[in-house]
């Protein structure tokens, strides 16, 4: 996984971890891979890795069952979802509709645009 610099490298990884809770590629209640592996996989310290799951445990994405593993909480994807759109509204969505508002864009072009993406995806 290639890291940009503007965003710390454990919230890059969580992002990981969101994007395969959202796809459904975890569910609730299923085990995750391990902190090692996880570093293995990203190419990065444990201790970044760590942080990554302390991170979720902290939002209440995923939970320790000590001894055995880490596992998507019951709510996960809810908790998820809602962490996301969030995110989504508060940092992406004012610089999005800044943009638009420079280019002359209305509701109705985003519309065309949208219709246009989710025919190609």
């Amino acid at each position: 996984m290639e890291f940009k610099d503007n965003q710390a490298i454990y919230l890059q990884i969580a992002n990981r971890f969101f994007e395969n809770i959202l796809l459904k590629k975890w569910d609730s209640g299923e085990k995750i891979p391990s902190i090692r592996d996880m570093a293995v996989e990203f190419e990065v310290n444990p201790n970044t890795t760590m942080r990554t799951f302390n991170y979720l445990q902290e939002k209440g994405i995923i939970f320790n069952k000590r001894g055995i593993g880490y596992f998507v909480a019951d709510d996960g994807f809810e908790k998820t979802l809602d962490l996301k759109k969030e995110q989504f509204t508060q940092e992406e969505l004012p610089l999005f509709f800044k943009t638009m508002n420079l280019l002359g864009f209305s509701i109705e072009d985003l519309k065309r645009y949208y219709n246009k993406f989710n025919k190609i995806s």
